[in-house]
C-alpha cells in the first residue's frame, strides 16, 4: 500500500506514555468482554445444573465452592466492580467532565483502587471474615 508523504502517520502507541486513563479504558473493555464470555458460561452451566435434577446440581455446587471456583468467583466480582466503575466514570466523562489531564488520571486510578477494595469487602463479607 503506498503513503501519501503529505499525510501524517497516526502515532503508534510507542510513541505514547502509557497512564492510568489508557489502562482503565483497556481494562473496561476486558472486563465487559470476560463478565459476558465467563459470567454467561457459569450462568448457563448453573441453569442446566439446576434444570438436571440433584445431582448434577450438585456438581456444580462442588465446583464453584472449590478454591478454583472462588478463584472464577473472586475474579467475576472484581470484573463487575472494575466494569462499574470504569462506566460511571465513563458517564462523567461523557457530560463533558473530568477531562482535565489531572482529574483524569485521579479518576482513573480510583476505579482501579475502589474494583479491589470493593472486591476485598465483598468477599471478606462473604467469607465471614471480620473486618
Amino acid at each position: 500500500m503506498h503513503r501519501n508523504p503529505s499525510r501524517p502517520l497516526s502515532p503508534h502507541l510507542s510513541i505514547w506514555r502509557w497512564g492510568p486513563h489508557m489502562l482503565v479504558s483497556i481494562l473496561h473493555r476486558v472486563t465487559g468482554s470476560g463478565l459476558a464470555v465467563v459470567g454467561g458460561i457459569v450462568f448457563t452451566w448453573w441453569l442446566a445444573a439446576a434444570a438436571s435434577g440433584p445431582e448434577a446440581y450438585d456438581s456444580f455446587v462442588g465446583h464453584a465452592t472449590s478454591w478454583y471456583g472462588v478463584v472464577v468467583w473472586i475474579g467475576l466480582t472484581w470484573a463487575f466492580f472494575q466494569h462499574t466503575a470504569s462506566g460511571l466514570r465513563h458517564f462523567v466523562l461523557d457530560m463533558g467532565a473530568g477531562y482535565e489531564l489531572g482529574t483524569n488520571k485521579f479518576w482513573a486510578n480510583v476505579t482501579v483502587a475502589a474494583s479491589v477494595v470493593l472486591t476485598a469487602l465483598t468477599w471478606l463479607y462473604i467469607l465471614g471474615v471480620s473486618a
